[in-house]
């Protein structure tokens, strides 16, 4: 696991500067404390950090081939390296490491910018074709691993951060304004958009070719949720079969390594499911790691700590406590790059600290509520349905302006009050946004009152939906509910459920690995029926099913609860003084971007217990604690 970086002027005799090709690296020293490299020609220079996980003693990179005209810096794992080597040495190329890295240059030399279709890994590489002067930029089918650009002046420059892209002088640190429109929407800024103007996320399963032809950037993956709804003959008893199958084997896959390897625990399915194929596949070597919380309503430890025992494994787990808490949140910019308005990124962090005590490689279980229904949404939008056909609109308007708003309001976790006033608000709209209100932070009639006169000038008639629009109407599924899957992968799990894995991970030199979104597993899951998938109400029905011969029945039953911690609580609490220093009036005033008054009663609407306000406010403080770091001080738009 690494950090890369470079830069490529389409003009040969423009040199690249070492040091500020050297200042790029080193802000991702912690993505990769063990090594570091660079590769440095005419007009172009590649450079990277190292987290050693294959190969230690010899995978230093960057990698070339035979006769040193092709040279790779890559971030990520290739799981059927070891395969394709074979193969590769059939055709006469010669490895001089045993790693993974080398795999992808001899890769190209065979089949060029076909390479990708060949590897199941999580990824972002590059690679310098030095006879044809070509920069190729690739970036994994799931979007685990990040890979950001800027092309200026014939110049390009890349990273597997923000922060080190922005370490070019090339790059201005100019507002997004339109991204800031959607990451108010969303929680977090969607590909192939960043925060910051000009500059781009690769989006996942895509690459980029720089020549002195120009850019480009193409697919060569597409997720196809379209077999899924055509006629099958094979039962629920074999699509469980093959499940456990395909779990199984991509769980092997991905235990290779040549450090320590452990595994997230939390107690639900996913990860629950993890925990026993490793226990099958490595029997007494597995250790899990977990995070305790003292609010009752979020904590999930008792049922990690039953699973472990269960499958009898070692299991270890921490404490979030109000102080690690009141630490970690005014370091926010320092784990994130870029604003994300998800809170369960501070125990998230909190686990990969834990946890990188004791192992170098912990696999998570990322990626089964995207690729088997597992989120409350989705039988949401079943009710839905059902409450627009048989409910009148005169009484949907009745219940969503007097019954659901007088619900008593409460800060713990998913509770009835907020799901209720999270469904009325889904009323009335296409599913797509339905979905995304569902799943976001502030809604558009809220952007335009929470944005200034000024930025609301510059943004016109900009839809923050726009991303969500478009991600919808490339779906190739026919069935409504497909196509919120198809929407979900391309933007929460990727935008959100990824970033904040491989940011809190990356942030103390950990690997995160997600079996969930390994190839062998994401191509059987998108042929299984979506009635297999949510049967009636009930979420993950076939992966459930499957793991009956492993887990209790108690873990199989239960319900999705998620990795959230007590923000809104903390909010009205421990936060309180970062709170009102953060939304002054004086601090909102300089910046610009955001109306005092609309903040100010946010605020005060979520102290005096009013409303919860812990998703806005949040997504808020977030922006606003990332731009106090990353916008010139005194900034406007």
């Amino acid at each position: 696991m690494c950090g890369i970086c470079g830069i490529v002027n389409q003009d040969p005799q423009r040199p690249v500067d070492l040091e500020v090709l050297k200042a790029m690296n080193t802000t991702m020293y912690h993505r990769g404390p063990d090594d570091d490299g660079m590769f440095v020609d005419k007009g172009v220079g590649l450079a990277m950090r190292r987290l050693a996980i294959i190969d230690v003693a010899g995978g230093h990179q960057p990698v070339h081939n035979e006769q040193q005209t092709v040279w790779t810096v890559f971030n990520g794992e290739i799981y059927n390296y070891r395969e394709l080597n074979i193969r590769l040495e059939a055709q006469g190329h010669q490895f001089y490491t045993h790693t993974d890295t080398e795999t992808i240059v001899h890769a190209y030399e065979q089949w060029g910018e076909g390479c990708v279709d060949h590897f199941n890994g999580m990824y972002g590489f590059a690679i310098w074709d030095s006879v044809n002067r070509k920069l190729l930029l690739a970036r994994d089918r799931m979007g685990i691993k990040p890979l950001y650009y800027a092309l200026n002046n014939g110049t390009l420059v890349f990273g597997s951060e923000l922060r080190a892209v922005l370490a070019h002088p090339v790059v201005a640190r100019r507002l997004n304004l339109h991204a800031l429109a959607e990451y108010l929407a969303c929680e977090y800024v969607p590909s192939p958009l960043s925060i910051i103007e000009g500059v781009h996320k690769l989006p996942p399963g895509h690459i980029l070719v720089f020549d002195a032809a120009g850019l480009r950037v193409r697919p060569y993956w597409e997720l196809s949720l379209a077999s899924s709804e055509e006629p099958s003959v094979r039962t629920e008893e074999e699509y469980a079969e093959e499940l456990r199958e395909r779990l199984r084997e991509s769980v092997r896959m991905e235990l290779m390594s040549d450090v320590p390897l452990g595994v997230f625990l939390s107690g639900g399915i996913d990860s629950s499911s993890l925990a026993a194929m490793m226990a099958q596949l490595t029997p007494g070597q597995v250790q899990s790691f977990s995070v305790r919380f003292e609010d009752q309503s979020f904590d999930e430890s008792s049922y990690a700590r039953q699973v472990a025992q269960h499958l009898g494994i070692q299991h270890r787990e921490t404490t979030l406590e109000p102080r690690l808490m009141l630490e970690l949140v005014p370091k926010l910019p320092d784990i994130l790059d870029e604003p994300m308005g998800d809170s369960s990124l501070i125990p998230t962090y909190l686990l990969c600290q834990f946890a990188r005590q004791h192992v170098t490689v912990a696999l998570g279980g990322d990626g089964g509520d995207e690729l088997l229904a597992g989120y409350d949404m989705m039988p949401g939008h079943r009710l839905m349905n059902n409450y627009q056909r048989f409910v009148p609109q005169p009484v949907r308007r009745l219940a969503a302006s007097t019954v659901v708003k007088r619900l008593p309001v409460s800060m713990n976790n998913l509770t009835f009050d907020f799901k209720a006033k999270r469904f009325v608000d889904g009323d009335g709209v296409s599913p797509e946004i339905r979905h995304q209100r569902w799943l976001g932070s502030f809604t558009p009639e809220q952007i335009g009152q929470l944005l200034t006169k000024d930025v609301r000038s510059v943004l016109g008639s900009a839809d923050p939906y726009e991303t969500v629009r478009y991600h919808w109407s490339m779906s190739n599924a026919q069935d409504m509910l497909n196509k919120v899957l198809y929407l979900d992968t391309k933007m929460y799990l990727e935008g959100t459920i990824l970033t904040k894995l491989d940011r809190a991970s990356m942030a103390v030199s950990l690997e995160a690995r997600v079996p969930l979104l390994n190839s062998t597993f994401v191509e059987f899951a998108t042929r299984v029926p979506m009635k297999y998938k949510l049967k009636g109400l009930t979420t993950k029905y076939l992966f459930r099913k499957a793991m009956q011969p492993l887990l209790p029945a108690n873990i199989l039953a239960r319900k999705k609860k998620g990795f959230n911690m007590p923000v809104a609580k903390w909010l009205n609490k421990e936060l309180r003084p970062l709170v009102t220093d953060v939304f002054s009036e004086s601090r909102l005033r300089q910046r610009g971007i955001f109306e005092p008054a609309y903040v100010t009663r946010l605020v005060k609407e979520h102290q005096s217990g009013r409303k919860d306000n812990r998703k806005l406010l949040w997504t808020l403080l977030a922006f606003e604690l990332w731009a106090e770091r990353n916008l010139h001080s005194g900034s406007r738009i």
